[in-house]
């Protein structure tokens, strides 16, 4: 095809003749077969939501695993923290086993028992150290998370729900339960000398 016997309609602007196959009818074509610009922008609008809720998807899990990962750090060591403890309370109770001080005291007896404090108090430093934490509840407020009641008790002295006693203490890992005390609790003294 010449310039001379081309149709006018497909010279460019130039004067030259288009590549083959580009005419105002496929454009016309391709304008339809995309939509107007409104449907463009919806489209787009559409791409990007999805594309933005991807993103947080993404965000979450991200976060989610972090977290995970996080606790598995911290509490991997339960079940032998748990354990570690048995032997801080047998240690607590060898302790408590032993004659009250008195002057009398043999000094054999005297050396043990400070040998024995000194080594409860290095022991749970070092737990302390770690996350696990040991809590006395005798004389606070009964807490069902925290402790177990093994036994109630009339008390005059003590407001219902009281830990009296505390047989062990309440053991915690970076705040998470190991072990819960075992307690005593008041149920306060009923008129009449009854339980309530």
């Amino acid at each position: 095809m010449t310039k001379e016997n081309a149709n006018p309609d497909d010279l460019t602007p130039g004067g030259e003749t288009p590549h083959e196959g580009i005419s105002s009818e496929n454009i016309a074509a391709d304008t339809a077969e995309t939509g107007s610009a409104d449907e463009n922008e919806a489209r787009i609008q559409e791409f990007k939501d999805k594309w933005m809720r991807a993103e947080a998807e993404l965000q979450n899990y991200r976060a989610r695993s972090k977290r995970d990962i996080d606790d598995a750090r911290q509490y991997a060591i339960q079940k032998f923290a748990r354990d570690v403890v048995e032997a801080a309370e047998n240690l607590q109770r060898g302790l408590a086993s032993l004659p009250p001080r008195s002057e009398n005291d043999e000094p054999l007896l005297s050396k043990l028992r400070e040998g024995l404090e000194s080594t409860e108090r290095s022991f749970i430093s070092i737990l302390e150290r770690h996350g696990i934490a040991c809590d006395h509840p005798k004389g606070k407020s009964f807490d069902a998370n925290l402790h177990q009641a093994m036994a109630e008790t009339e008390s005059a002295e003590h407001t219902p729900g009281t830990v009296v006693e505390s047989w062990t203490p309440t053991w915690t890992l970076h705040g998470r339960l190991l072990k819960p005390a075992m307690v005593v609790v008041s149920k306060g003294k009923s008129e009449g000398g009854e339980s309530t």
